[in-house]
């Protein structure tokens, strides 16, 4: 299976999505900026968040990064 922040980043890609487009998703653009850096772990609302709107499988994002 796919890194759960690259697959982020290649969803993200693929809808032409900037940070601040995700920001609306997990919070605010720091808080994305950290994630996508990998400073900062998905929480489970995070990944909730993520499932629904970027329809990334939930397996996919509760892996250890």
């Amino acid at each position: 299976m796919p890194d759960p922040i690259e697959a982020i980043k290649f969803r993200m890609q693929q809808k032409g999505m900037k940070q601040k487009d995700l920001a609306e998703v997990v919070g605010f653009k720091s808080r994305v900026s950290e994630i996508l850096s990998e400073k900062r772990k998905l929480t489970l609302d995070m990944i909730r968040k993520l499932n629904s709107t970027l329809h990334i499988p939930t397996e996919v994002l509760v892996q250890d990064y």
